[in-house]
């Protein structure tokens, strides 16, 4: 029971680690043409370190008081759109794909807090740094396909 808990804390931050290492050495972000606002390339590490650790508390904090596995697929569906989003965008560097998929994260990820606003607000308050980073990273993933 103890290795579910944590699972669900810290399964994001692993996957988004994991993810991290293999997409390294394809990070062309500083060689970009970028839109206005965008934050230097060492802002990401930290905001994405913090947003994964974040997003495992809600969905542990959540799941502490609830058995809904509609929440357990759509949590899970979020974090699958969210880690392609990156080999997408700089492995392949598929600009316009990457922001269909980003997109559809900013959906994904508005829905988990609606859902949780039903049953744990406090999972779904954790939830809005989240959102709106996703928001920021859609403006620069767009500034990114129109500007290079």
């Amino acid at each position: 029971m103890k290795i579910k808990r944590i699972c669900r804390l810290f399964l994001p931050l692993v996957f988004g680690s994991v993810v991290g290492f293999i997409i390294s050495s394809s990070i062309d972000y500083k060689t970009l043409n970028k839109p206005p606002f965008s934050p230097p390339s060492i802002v990401f590490p930290i905001i994405w370190t913090i947003l994964y650790l974040v997003m495992g508390v809600a969905y542990y904090l959540y799941m502490k008081h609830n058995s809904n596995y509609s929440i357990t697929s759509l949590h899970y569906t979020q974090l699958a759109v969210n880690l392609l989003w990156p080999i997408v965008f700089f492995m392949f560097k598929l600009y316009l794909l990457s922001l269909v998929i980003i997109s559809l994260l900013g959906l994904l990820v508005y829905f988990l807090m609606v859902y949780y606003k039903e049953e744990c607000r406090i999972s779904s308050y954790l939830i809005v740094p989240y959102l709106l980073w996703v928001m920021f990273a859609i403006y620069l993933n767009a500034g990114i396909y129109l500007l290079n």
